[in-house]
């Protein structure tokens, strides 16, 4: 549990202090960091994909994350991940994309209740 509490507040804390490199980095690229963040979520969704594997994600559930890429990472539905793979799928995502700078608040997933 102690493992776990550390990790989590490296990777809080490393998200915190890489944003603002990666916001620079994303404007000399010629990008918006809307943009950047988005082609860094595209990649880290297709690497998670390959790491949890498709079988028990549902195709709804993978087509509305495309939606939401093909959208610029902008839409406002939020994907409920119901299985235990969407889960740890999201999970995974939510870590890879904190390691990028980003906020937890950017990955798509949310569910109403």
């Amino acid at each position: 549990m102690a493992r776990l509490l550390a990790t989590g507040v490296l990777v809080t804390l490393t998200a915190l202090l890489a944003q603002p490199v990666f916001a620079q980095d994303a404007s000399r690229d010629g990008q918006t960091w809307t943009e950047r963040k988005c082609a860094l979520y595209r990649q880290a969704f297709d690497d998670a994909l390959h790491a949890v594997g498709r079988d028990g994600i549902r195709e709804s559930f993978l087509a509305r994350n495309t939606t939401f890429i093909e959208g610029g990472c902008t839409g406002n539905s939020k994907l409920c991940p119901e299985t235990g793979k969407e889960i740890e799928l999201a999970d995974l995502l939510t870590v890879m994309t904190m390691n990028e700078g980003m906020a937890s608040t950017f990955v798509p997933f949310g569910c109403p209740n």
